[in-house]
């Protein structure tokens, strides 16, 4: 990702990688080490993306979209935004509502009634001027994706993570994104049964439709 985005020019393509790692912990720019609570045989990779620690591994489907932002004609937030947009109309797709959490990026569902529509009271507002950021608050919650990236010459890399159905226990290994006691779940552990493949080929599509300017 690093050599594709040093090395594009503004008339290379976009691209959209898709891929399961093996097991590995990934610490963001911001990681701190006391956050990796128990690697144990998990190696540990520090990368360039924004974030704290997360955990990838087999059964989660992870997306690098690799987008040329100048052109493309939007600014980072945005592009955020239409990212996390993309992971919650795959949700959606599997009877499931996904939802932002104000100041904690990602996506989030809740854990008793996974298809509820009803708004949650910590989704991000409009802040008054001066208004501090206020603590995320994920009550209720567990979060189902993960995002962390890396924008460099105006260029996006690294992405996005989606459980599907993996084994979850490495996540008690970490304070995930950085946040201790933050359950972290998959589509097979809410009652969704469906395959990577599927799960990857409408993540790529909607990442298609939603990053498209």
């Amino acid at each position: 990702m690093q050599t594709f985005t040093a090395t594009r020019t503004a008339d290379t393509a976009d691209d959209l990688w898709i891929c399961e790692h093996d097991p590995v912990f990934t610490q963001g720019l911001a990681g701190r080490d006391d956050h990796l609570l128990a690697p144990g045989d998990i190696p540990v990779v520090a990368t360039n993306r924004g974030g704290q620690v997360t955990y990838h591994g087999p059964g989660q489907v992870v997306a690098y979209p690799l987008v040329d932002l100048q052109r493309a004609g939007y600014f980072v937030k945005e592009y955020v935004y239409r990212v996390e947009e993309a992971v919650i109309r795959t949700l959606a797709g599997f009877g499931v509502t996904g939802h932002r959490v104000a100041g904690a990026p990602g996506i989030y569902v809740r854990l008793d009634d996974p298809g509820s529509h009803a708004p949650l009271p910590q989704r991000p507002r409009k802040r008054a001027t001066g208004e501090p950021l206020a603590n995320p608050d994920f009550t209720g919650l567990g979060k189902i994706a993960a995002l962390g990236i890396k924008v460099s010459r105006h260029c996006t890399y690294h992405g996005l993570a989606l459980n599907v159905a993996m084994d979850l226990q490495p996540f008690q290994r970490i304070n995930p994104c950085g946040y201790a006691g933050l359950q972290t779940v998959d589509l097979s552990t809410i009652g969704v049964a469906v395959s990577w493949d599927e799960t990857a080929e409408v993540l790529s599509q909607k990442l298609k439709a939603t990053l498209t300017p």
